[in-house]
């Protein structure tokens, strides 16, 4: 139990920068109680003690704002930065070395009893205020970026974005970083459209300037105007 709650604290210390040390780690971050809380609950839950361990998420939720379902499955070096309104459901299935950051929901979209939630592979970083929803897959060392609503697996290595999610970035090698300075399809595409609509713009204008001189050619010679007529 000790050597799990050392692992912890060292996953809080590599994942925020901002941790300065143990004893604030302890005191000072939810996300840490909340893991903590989270392992109590699931271990009541698979006992079977259902009640005790919804008892005990509802606590952890009253105090670190975040809740996670007793019978979510999380791995280990779970790390929740800030963590205000993250909700983890029922089936949710997380793997090893992922972040998340506050507001994150892994809802569910429907009424059955069986997989409901999403599966979160190893190394996966889901950024602020992200949606992920129904009984799908964020593959291994994946990226979803902030606000974004997922609807789809996405593949491993990738980065999602947008609402719904787009995959904006192939597949790429696994570097543990927090930089959220991800593409944008729709600036990128009214870039283009912009870009399109300039060069159109060009093109008028030659045309204009070529009718205009063809113009000046008829009113300098009338009899040319007479021979098309004819």
């Amino acid at each position: 139990m000790f050597d799990g709650i050392k692992e912890e604290i060292a996953t809080v210390k590599m994942k925020d920068p901002a941790a300065r040390g143990t004893l604030e780690v302890v005191l000072c971050y939810p996300g840490f109680w909340a893991v903590l809380f989270h392992r109590l609950a699931h271990w009541l839950w698979k006992r079977p003690l259902p009640f005790w361990g919804r008892l005990v998420s509802h606590i952890s939720r009253f105090i670190t704002g975040i809740e996670i379902h007793p019978g979510a499955q999380i791995g280990k070096r779970f790390f929740i930065d800030h963590g205000m309104g993250v909700v983890i459901g029922e089936t949710t299935i997380i793997g090893d070395d992922v972040l998340l950051y506050q507001g994150v929901v892994l809802g569910g979209t429907s009424l059955s009893k069986g997989k409901r939630h999403p599966t979160v592979e190893d190394n996966v970083v889901v950024g602020s205020g992200a949606k992920v929803l129904g009984n799908i897959t964020l593959g291994e060392s994946s990226k979803i970026g902030a606000g974004s609503v997922v609807l789809k697996d996405v593949p491993p290595g990738t980065t999602a974005v947008g609402v719904p999610s787009r995959i904006v970035q192939e597949k790429r090698e696994y570097v543990m970083d927090l930089n959220h300075d991800l593409p944008d399809p729709v600036a990128d595409a009214l870039k283009l459209l912009l870009k399109r609509q300039e060069t159109l713009e060009k093109q008028i204008d030659v045309l204009n300037e070529k009718l205009h001189l063809q113009k000046e050619q008829l009113d300098k010679n009338p009899e040319i105007e007479e021979v098309f007529k004819n």
